[in-house]
């Protein structure tokens, strides 16, 4: 029995996609729900698994282009069990008979058989545990041969900690690069054969500075499309404000060992800032709606959007109705997005629908910046590094841990003096956090 697989539907928008990475090569055996590849759209990165146990046949390579429903290979079912028995059968006596073929050379032309006898050994043991790696995609396993390369050097950056192409080409480039010194030297005679053929296509020409040209990956066009929009069909402003963190740190500290052992979860900031925010809405409906043609839409709902940066550039999670959700709950929502992403299963519905947006530069060290509107939405906020600062507190100059929080908005929706109090709403309920009640 056949089993073909084709590239799933990630959301009505999305026509085509990237065939990034093959994790298996054709013949191979699969497993059912064993990961065979991974697709990017201009959205999403998304790893498929299999869905029947067989021997897999690939039509597509990676690298190219393919339409949703588009057929990239196959899965034989029925063929399952025996080639998988086969395989090693033509291998054990080709082992076998080459001891056989060197001993009888070996009497009148023992030079002969001397240097055959260590050539046919050195690719089979270079080869056979790379080879039997089921996480290396076919095109990094020939270069990791061709390359001579041990994998456990390379360090890995791909979906599940597996080796990329760029993996390998990065660790190339950084071990070349003390060898282009010695080049000059005596031993160049015998190293250019190997080491010049892939510097010598990226030398510069005389007079020219180095470059690397790579293509933009789906995600990061769309990322870039998205933030032009934003930045050329909105009139964006944005007002700062600092906030003291003493009394989040102080209760966080104060139930972190209950809140973990109730809820089996840590108790961050972001939730502290999505109950926040969420008030701060109720208050100021303007934030939470958006310009459609020469209409203003509100929504009596508040789905919230948690900016999370990834390998492949920064998505937007939603978090749905987040008024509904206590502490735990939005902690744990956020940390099931974190590992979908990490995992390559966020699909195009967790993209979806959001009506605010929080981003957080602080946990990368941003001190302040101005973060861009998440379109078709009206507000973004911006969160920012804790830093102790000297402040003044009833005329006395006393250290404590501040933050900068930046909330940039749509000025042709939302005037000056609500985005202000907007955002002093938002500092009144993290420095008094008992006005966001906790549920601990």
């Amino acid at each position: 029995m056949i089993v073909e697989i084709k590239v799933p539907s990630v959301g009505e928008s999305i026509t085509e996609a990237l065939l990034a990475q093959w994790f298996k090569s054709d013949g191979d055996t699969v497993k059912k729900d064993e990961p065979l590849f991974v697709i990017e759209t201009d959205k999403v990165t998304l790893e498929v698994v299999s869905e029947a146990e067989g021997v897999l046949s690939i039509k597509v390579q990676e690298g190219e282009t393919v339409a949703i429903g588009a057929v990239v290979g196959s899965i034989e079912t029925a063929g399952a069990s025996k080639p998988a028995e086969p395989p090693p059968a033509p291998k054990t006596p080709e082992i076998k008979e080459a001891p056989p073929q060197a001993a009888p050379p070996g009497k009148p032309p023992e030079p002969v058989s001397e240097p055959s006898a260590p050539a046919a050994p050195q690719p089979v043991s270079a080869t056979q545990p790379l080879l039997g790696s089921d996480v290396l995609a076919p095109s990094v396993r020939r270069l990791i041969v061709e390359k001579n390369l041990d994998p456990s050097q390379i360090s890995a950056t791909g979906p599940g900690g597996r080796i990329t192409k760029g993996d390998v080409v990065l660790f190339l480039e950084r071990t070349q690069a003390p060898a282009a010194a010695p080049a000059p030297s005596v031993t160049a005679v015998q190293k250019p054969a190997g080491t010049l053929p892939q510097p010598t296509a990226e030398t510069p020409k005389a007079g020219e500075e180095e470059i690397t040209r790579k293509p933009m990956s789906p995600i990061r066009q769309r990322i870039a499309s998205h933030l032009l929009n934003a930045k050329q069909n909105t009139a964006m402003l944005t007002t700062f404000n600092d906030i003291d963190m003493t009394r989040v740190l102080a209760l966080r500290v104060q139930f972190k060992d209950s809140f973990k052992k109730k809820y089996g979860i840590s108790l961050g900031m972001m939730s502290f800032f999505i109950k926040a925010c969420v008030e701060a809405l109720k208050e100021f409906p303007e934030a939470n709606a958006f310009i459609d043609d020469k209409d203003i839409v509100y929504h009596h709902y508040y789905h919230i959007g948690v900016a999370i940066g990834s390998e492949k550039g920064l998505v937007v999670p939603v978090i749905r109705h987040a008024d509904r959700l206590n502490f735990a709950e939005l902690e744990q929502a956020i940390v099931d997005y974190v590992n979908k992403i990490k995992e390559n299963r966020l699909e195009l519905s967790d993209l979806e629908g959001g009506t605010f947006t929080i981003s957080n530069g602080g946990v990368f060290g941003s001190l302040l910046s101005t973060p861009i509107l998440n379109m078709p939405q009206s507000a973004i906020l911006g969160m920012h590094r804790i830093d102790k600062r000297p402040v003044a507190i009833e005329d006395q100059m006393v250290i404590r841990p501040m933050m900068y929080l930046a909330l940039s908005y749509d000025h042709r929706i939302i005037d000056g003096r609500e985005a202000v109090t907007f955002l002093k709403r938002i500092k009144e309920c993290i420095e008094n956090p008992e006005r966001i009640m906790m549920e601990i």
